[in-house]
């Protein structure tokens, strides 16, 4: 016999694919089987329970490719396993992510239950970093806004002289493929061109309110409002640059230099479970501590875990108002005032910074603060690095906000299979 009568006799019974079986059978696969008809009509579907299942041990062996996933489910006892030896091609792998990216994203919430059962979730201390990922696009694709209506301008003679060859006196109607579809670079062009004209108007029409602000606040009151007001004045002509390929990624700078790509959020419990994500667009952490701590505590209690205690972040996400707002809800918050010097500009003496400061110095301070290192730096490192999800695969923020959100949760999953495993 070429195969034994059931493949998982070639699997061990602590395998991660047999944990995978397991977990997906606890989940609540409602949201996926809804999208499909009941009445018989159409081609049969593979299994939702056994597609999701493929999907989750895929981005768990940190393979995403779905022509990847396509061979192993041939050549992978594991993966034949969890495919019920069958093979699905991967056109199939590739729309059911993107049909169900909504559905895939909201298994981190019950992956995250999971652990709470298997008591893995001590929340009493959260850490909260991000790391920058690669967009799938290429940094070469940024284009200011002159450079756009430069390549717009000579597409279009390109394309007269073209349509004249091609056409010579005739009125052509009848656009050639190519120039019909809408994705073609020079609906990019456009669309992108368009966008960066409409965030310089919502940035000029946010001047223009702010000084109608001030204005009235010193008709009011006689003095100037806080704040210095602007001195610079804003370009007669869009300023930005927009990458062609995935409009929403942006310019990332890391330790080796800067990438296209994404700023991702994480925060993580004191057992390296991860409690609440995001991506950002934007490179700078400031004003992320509130937001995401709040989320974090909303997917703790929706999981039924204890609610966080202390709160760990490195100097980016220092924000005086954010730690105002979450010392308020009764958190001890540890977040640098500087990276790297005991003085700052505008210090106020006896306020936030010389309290956070000399919080940080005292010994307890200082070793509450190091677990941060030990909490959700490993994390990235063994997201990254390990299991290669270095690189989105998809393009628009929404859809590397979902992408992340299922490596995550995959990443949650490694943890509670861990667990169980040194347990048994």
């Amino acid at each position: 016999m070429l195969l034994p009568p059931d493949l998982r006799e070639w699997l061990p019974a602590g395998h991660l694919a047999r944990f995978v079986i397991d977990a997906v059978e606890e989940l609540d696969l409602a949201a996926f089987y809804a999208a499909y008809r009941a009445d018989g009509w159409g081609r049969p579907a593979h299994d939702p329970a056994m597609m999701v299942a493929l999907v989750l041990y895929a981005y768990a062996r940190g393979e995403r490719s779905s022509r990847l996933i396509e061979r192993r489910c041939v050549e992978d006892i594991a993966y034949r396993v969890i495919a019920a030896n069958q093979a699905p091609d991967h056109s199939t792998i590739a729309r059911f992510i993107e049909r169900h990216e909504r559905a895939l994203a909201e298994l981190f919430g019950q992956v995250l239950t999971l652990c709470r059962r298997a008591g893995l979730l001590r929340a009493g201390v959260l850490a909260l970093d991000s790391t920058k990922i690669a967009a799938n696009a290429s940094g070469l694709q940024n284009k200011s806004y002159e450079e756009i209506a430069r390549e717009i301008i000579v597409q279009g003679i390109a394309t007269d002289r073209a349509e004249d060859e091609l056409y010579g006196d005739a009125r052509g109607d009848e656009l050639p493929a190519e120039l019909a579809d809408p994705k073609t670079r020079r609906e990019r062009l456009r669309a992108a061109k368009a966008e960066l004209e409409a965030e310089w108007a919502a940035e000029r029409r946010a001047r223009e309110e702010m000084l109608e602000r001030r204005a009235e606040h010193k008709q009011r009151t006689g003095r100037n409002p806080a704040g210095r007001p602007p001195t610079k004045p804003l370009p007669e002509s869009p300023q930005g640059r927009l990458n062609l390929t995935d409009r929403d990624s942006r310019p990332q700078k890391t330790p080796r230099g800067f990438i296209q790509g994404y700023n991702a959020q994480a925060v993580a419990s004191e057992d390296q479970i991860i409690v609440a994500v995001d991506v950002l667009n934007h490179a700078a952490d400031g004003g992320q501590l509130a937001p995401m701590i709040t989320a974090a505590s909303e997917a703790l209690a929706a999981a039924g875990a204890e609610r966080p205690k202390v709160v760990l972040a490195d100097a980016g996400y220092w924000s005086a108002a954010d730690i105002h707002e979450l010392t308020g809800r009764g958190m001890t918050v540890l977040v640098p005032p500087d990276a790297h010097s005991a003085t700052a500009p505008n210090r106020r003496v006896g306020g936030l910074y010389d309290q956070m400061r000399a919080r940080l110095d005292t010994a307890a301070g200082r070793r509450l603060y190091r677990c941060r290192q030990t909490i959700i730096e490993p994390v990235f490192g063994h997201t990254k690095h390990n299991r290669r999800l270095d690189r989105f695969r998809r393009r628009g923020l929404a859809a590397c906000q979902a992408e992340w959100r299922l490596i995550t949760a995959t990443h949650n999953l490694l943890k509670l299979w861990t667990a169980t495993t040194a347990i048994a």
